[in-house]
C-alpha cells in the first residue's frame, strides 16, 4: 500500500474513469491522494494534496462540510478505499471501430 491517504472527496468513488475501474471485480474505486503523507512541503497546494486527488474533490468536500468547519464540529476521516459496485466495460461498435466505455450494469442489463 502506498504511503498516501485515500481521497476524502465525497463522490470520488462514483466517477467513471479508466484509472478508477477495476475490471476483475466490476467496481469503481476512489483514488489515492496526490502527495505522500510524510513529504514535508510547506506550500499551500501540497498540504491540500495530502488529502485529495483533485481540486474538484476538494471543492465538493468543502461544499458539504463547510458548516461543520465553521462550527468546529468533528468530521469523519475516510480510512478505507470506497467502492461503487455494478459496473462493466462495454464495447461500443460503430463504423470507426470499437471503443470501450464503463457503464453501470444491473442484473446483466445496462442502466441508462
Amino acid at each position: 500500500m502506498p504511503n498516501k491517504n485515500f481521497c476524502q472527496g465525497p463522490y470520488c468513488h462514483t466517477r467513471t474513469t479508466q484509472d478508477r475501474f477495476l475490471k476483475s471485480r466490476g467496481v469503481i474505486r476512489g483514488r489515492y491522494a496526490n502527495v505522500n503523507i510524510d513529504q514535508d512541503m510547506q506550500h499551500y497546494n501540497y498540504t491540500r494534496s495530502k488529502y485529495f486527488c483533485s481540486t474538484s474533490c476538494q471543492d465538493e468536500w468543502l461544499n458539504i462540510n463547510m458548516t461543520n468547519v465553521e462550527q468546529s464540529r468533528p468530521i469523519e476521516f475516510i480510512r478505507h478505499r470506497r467502492e461503487s459496485q455494478g459496473y462493466a466495460k462495454v464495447k461500443n461498435e460503430d463504423r470507426w471501430g470499437g471503443q470501450y466505455s464503463i457503464q453501470r450494469v444491473d442484473n446483466g442489463q445496462v442502466i441508462e
